[in-house]
């Protein structure tokens, strides 16, 4: 019995020896994670501008026209497209962070190299923007919701401005996640140069 006890104990030390390599996912991995959950971003960008811009086509449309009707009906759907935009850049900022804490160990214990110092100074300045930008819908939705519903021309012209601010806050945010996909395959090559 005491034979078979200590076979089993060594053939299972070198397991549980590596058994943190299996459960702590490599920062390959990990590069590739990121660039996959780019793509997806990217994807929901393109729509969300797609989606914005449409609003704001239709808008236009209806207040040409001064249909009232047709221009509640887009701004209850703006009101939609606001609460997804701001739930949708609480993930993307909370996903930011993460990637900075993961980058900010990796600094500490991979011996500080210059690479992993700059893939950091990258995930920081990500986790800023997209800060940044859910300020910047915060601030809109605030100030739309002060103006829904009122067809006073300056009302009118407020909340058309407010739109266009939203257009060309997707599409800076569609920019930023094609520079994101180009630095996460920047490291997907690192990575495979360095294994």
């Amino acid at each position: 019995m005491a034979k078979w006890l200590l076979a089993t104990m060594a053939l299972s030390l070198p397991a549980l020896a590596h058994a943190d390599d299996f459960r702590r996912p490599t920062e390959q991995g990990q590069n590739r994670q990121e660039l996959r959950q780019n793509q997806r971003e990217t994807r929901d960008d393109h729509q969300d501008l797609r989606q914005v811009e449409s609003l704001l086509s239709r808008y236009d449309s209806a207040r040409g026209r001064s249909a009232r009707r047709d221009m509640q009906q887009v701004e209850q759907e703006l009101r939609n497209y606001i609460a997804s935009e701001l739930n949708e850049s609480h993930r993307e900022l909370a996903q930011d962070q993460r990637e900075v804490r993961s980058s900010t160990r990796e600094v500490r214990y991979d011996g500080n190299r210059h690479d992993d110092r700059k893939d950091r100074r990258d995930d920081v300045r990500d986790a800023r923007q997209e800060s940044r930008a859910l300020q910047q819908t915060r601030n809109i939705s605030q100030e739309l919701n002060g103006l829904y519903g009122r067809m006073d021309s300056g009302s009118v012209a407020r909340k058309r401005m407010l739109l266009a601010d939203l257009v060309q806050l997707a599409r800076s945010e569609q920019s930023q996640n094609r520079q994101e996909m180009r630095e996460d395959r920047r490291e997907v090559r690192e990575d495979g140069r360095r294994y």
